[in-house]
Parts: C-alpha cells; sequence; structure tokens
C-alpha cells in the first residue's frame, strides 16, 4: 500500500463524514497531530497522525495550487 502524501493546506477527503454532513476538511496544523477543519461548518478537530492516516481516503486539492498527481511525479 503506498503512503498517503499531504501537506499543510491539502483539503482531503475523509472516510466517515461530519456531523455537520460534509466529508471535507482542510489541513490547517501538522506535527505530531494534525488539526483539520471542516470546509462546510468551519469546526476544527485535532486528531494524532496515525488516526488521521487512517481515517483519510484522499486529497482533493493540494494546499499549494498544484493537483496531487503532480505532487506524486
Amino acid at each position: 500500500m503506498d503512503k498517503k502524501v499531504f501537506q499543510l493546506g491539502d483539503v482531503v477527503q475523509m472516510k466517515k463524514p461530519h456531523p455537520c454532513g460534509a466529508n471535507e476538511m482542510e489541513i490547517i496544523r501538522m506535527g505530531m497531530d494534525i488539526r483539520i477543519k471542516c470546509v462546510k461548518c468551519k469546526h476544527s478537530i485535532l486528531l494524532p497522525r496515525a488516526k488521521f492516516e487512517k481515517s483519510m481516503k484522499k486529497v482533493l486539492r493540494s494546499g499549494g495550487g498544484e493537483t496531487a498527481a503532480e505532487t506524486e511525479k
């Protein structure tokens, strides 16, 4: 299985939706823990990195303005 690549500012799709109904989250802080913010209701959540990597499906939009396919090259 490939290692998931993500960076600060990316909008990612999560496996389970947030209680507001959206499953798109923006990464706003990275370190041992990762803080993500719901795109719809702006609520932020702090998750341990291992739990975040397990519950993240894919990167929808890159924070650097480039697509996920371009970052893999």
